[in-house]
Parts: C-alpha cells; structure tokens; sequence
C-alpha cells in the first residue's frame, strides 16, 4: 500500500493538524516505509508457531487471604494534623 500525500493530507484534516508542506512529504515517506516493512512481516511463513501475548510468560502470585488486625483508629490518626471522630478532616475539594 503506498502513502499518498493527499492520504496524509486527509488524516491530518480528521485530526485537525495542520502540516507544512515538508511535513506531508516526511510523513508520507515514513508511513510508507512503515507499511512496506508491515508486507515484509505479513510474508513470513507463520504455521505452527504458536500465538503469544508476551514473550515471556507471565503467571499472577496469588497468596493466601487471612484475617489480621488492622490498625487502630487512634493509632491510626495519632499524626493527623485535623480529624472529626475517627476520620481524616481534609479540605473540601470541587
């Protein structure tokens, strides 16, 4: 697929940008470059070489939930510069 300058011209009309002339000509030869290099990966002989989502495997660590005690609401708001109760007083954000 070639990259035309009328191409890039369109997409940058849809992302409202707005190129100079030697930009349009960069980015056509860029493009361009990138979709003859996809047509090269799109050649290889792909069969019996098995889907990856990454390279390497990733397993997720799992680990025992248990109960244990939490902090004590005192301890917890000993630092507090200003509280109401048992909570953190912030300012008011909108």
């Amino acid at each position: 697929m070639k990259i035309t300058r009328e191409t890039v011209l369109h997409v940058a009309g849809l992302a409202r940008l707005s190129l100079s002339a030697e930009e349009v000509d960069t980015y056509a030869r860029q493009l361009d470059a990138i979709l003859e290099y996809m047509d090269q990966l799109n050649a290889l002989d792909t069969t019996g070489v098995a889907h990856t989502e990454h390279v390497i495997p990733l397993e997720t660590p799992f680990r025992e939930d248990r109960v244990v005690p939490s902090l004590d609401p005192e301890q917890s708001l000993r630092n507090a510069p200003e509280r109401s109760g048992t909570f953190f007083k912030v300012p008011k954000i909108l």
